[in-house]
């Protein structure tokens, strides 16, 4: 519900929550790699090049080639996007007062502690899968 409550909430400003998504990420890591970008959203690639595609359509985003491989494209924000990042944060900040309404901030800070512990949880599982089929792969 949340994914479609920010889907809403992000049409005012012309976007998706998916993109809204790709342009924080490329916020804290400006210079990322489209693949690097995918695997950070877990999405496919052919996936979020469609969201690059858009952003960059609408000159919030722009691809610059890797200096040190010719088949990468490195990721950055234009000039234009820091004012729409400016206002999503805002709303950002916004429609989590609204789904928290009604929390004191022991409880939310207890709902963080334990989805963070339920996130480690689920990690080390990964991880632990990943290696036992590389061992059986051999």
């Amino acid at each position: 519900m949340l994914k479609t409550y920010a889907d809403q909430r992000a049409r005012q400003f012309g976007i998706s929550r998916a993109q809204w998504a790709v342009l924080v990420r490329i916020d804290r890591s400006e210079g990322l790699k489209q693949s690097e970008l995918a695997e950070i959203l877990d999405l496919q690639p052919i996936s979020l090049t469609r969201l690059l595609d858009r952003l960059a359509e609408n000159k919030l985003i722009e691809r610059r080639a890797d200096p040190n491989d010719r088949r990468a494209n490195r990721l950055f924000l234009t000039p234009a996007a820091r004012p729409l990042l400016e206002q999503l944060a805002d709303l950002g900040q916004d429609m989590m007062a609204t789904v928290l309404e009604g929390l004191d901030g022991k409880t939310v800070e207890r709902m963080l502690r334990d989805l963070g512990l339920v996130k480690e949880n689920l990690r080390a599982a990964i991880n632990r899968n990943q290696t036992s089929q590389e061992a059986v792969a051999g």
